[in-house]
């Protein structure tokens, strides 16, 4: 198999594990529509949970398990169930009517996704960076530009499928995609070596530096998702958003992300990745200014801040990949599943910690006022994060003295 073909397979499955992993927020307002599973904010948020869990247990196990079967079994396996987690949520339609019943499949539906999410992304930043040695930070940006593109689509085809009155539609075509991903995966390599790291047999003692890393992807986790989970019903109940214009809120926020990712990997030379990586953080603090004040009826200002709220997020989560395996050179096998792990321990507690304070009477529009000072803490942490990394100036002398 051609490092072409490796590449375009690893990327496809970005987009597929994206589209995956944004159908259950996705999927949110049929999910709290009294016609249909009629979950209270409660409800909807603790339906999160089952995922992180599952997430963040395959995430750290990963490093290990991929060690001793291969990077591509792990992720195999994590395809599959990802494929699971379809078939679940299918059941669950066809049992809608027994609302115990159809929140149980809900439930499983979403552990079997974490358990995916946990094995094959991680494997996924390992195969990307071991395809392309030279410029790790790139390939990992354009990965998850591909996740990212995966993210906008499924709320398009939400919107599509429930215009037609078949939003089931969406968990059917990403168990599809999902075959043929299985299928198309078999040749990959079963083992890589992942970049800059130790042989196989080294020490796999946690770095001190790992936990910076794991601190600032939790704060990313909730800023994310603050967004990724909530964006929806902020759009329908602040702004008086019809559920198609949350849709597209949501479409924005995702579109953004992968804009973000795949501008920061193009101009590296003129926008470091050191750089962007410190400006993000203010740049999420202000979007969730903005919409923490939108008065309602402004659904069309609301499009446009969880747009600007996605540029924020971009291209953090990658570059705290990146650099880690970079700088943690004996630790990078484990690097990019530690992260993940704690950046869903992140998502956990925005996904699920939410739904008990709203049904509590807090407004969404404070819960976006207090994720300002979140993304702010955020972008004081970044300074820790890089601080070992080569300046720009350093990395890019073209650039000038001007970079620091």
């Amino acid at each position: 198999m051609s490092l072409r073909d490796k590449t375009t397979v690893v990327y496809a499955a970005g987009v597929v594990q994206g589209i995956v992993l944004v159908t259950f927020p996705a999927a949110g307002t049929v999910f709290t529509d009294s016609a249909r599973y009629d979950l209270s904010s409660a409800q909807y948020g603790i339906l999160f949970l089952p995922q992180v869990i599952a997430a963040v247990a395959a995430s750290l196990a990963g490093a290990g398990l991929g060690v001793r079967f291969g990077t591509k079994r792990l992720y195999l396996v994590g395809l599959a169930a990802d494929l699971l987690s379809m078939m679940l949520l299918i059941a669950s339609s066809l049992v809608v009517s027994q609302k115990a019943a159809a929140y149980v499949l809900l439930l499983g539906a979403t552990a079997s996704l974490g358990t995916g999410f946990g094995l094959a992304v991680p494997s996924l930043n390992t195969l990307a960076a071991s395809f392309n040695p030279g410029a790790v930070d790139r390939s990992i940006l354009i990965l998850n530009a591909l996740l990212g593109l995966g993210t906008v689509l499924a709320p398009i085809f939400i919107a599509v499928f429930v215009g037609v009155g078949f939003w089931v539609g969406l968990p059917v075509m990403s168990a599809l995609l999902l075959v043929v991903l299985l299928l198309a995966s078999r040749r990959l390599p079963a083992r890589v070596q992942p970049t800059g790291s130790a042989p196989t047999g080294a020490s796999g003692a946690i770095p001190r530096r790992f936990w910076i890393y794991a601190g600032f992807a939790v704060l990313y986790g909730i800023c994310e998702t603050v967004n990724g989970n909530w964006c929806q019903l902020e759009m329908t109940r602040e702004l008086d958003a019809s559920t198609t214009v949350a849709s597209l809120a949501l479409t924005a926020f995702w579109a953004m992300v992968t804009v973000g990712r795949v501008g920061i990997a193009s101009l590296q030379r003129w926008l470091p990745s050191r750089l962007a990586y410190h400006l993000l953080p203010f740049l999420l603090a202000g979007a969730f200014a903005i919409i923490a004040v939108l008065p309602a009826n402004s659904a069309a200002l609301g499009v446009v801040a969880f747009g600007l709220a996605g540029l924020g997020c971009s291209a953090l989560l990658p570059l705290t990949i990146s650099f880690g395996q970079e700088e943690l050179t004996t630790f990078a096998a484990k690097m990019a599943g530690g992260v993940i792990a704690f950046y869903q321990l992140g998502y956990g507690i925005a996904a699920f910690g939410i739904g008990p304070i709203l049904d509590g009477g807090v407004s969404l529009s404070a819960v976006y006022s207090a994720a300002i000072a979140i993304a702010v803490g955020m972008g004081a942490w970044s300074v820790a994060v890089a601080r070992r990394r080569p300046s720009p100036a350093a990395r890019y002398p073209h650039l000038g003295h001007a970079l620091g």
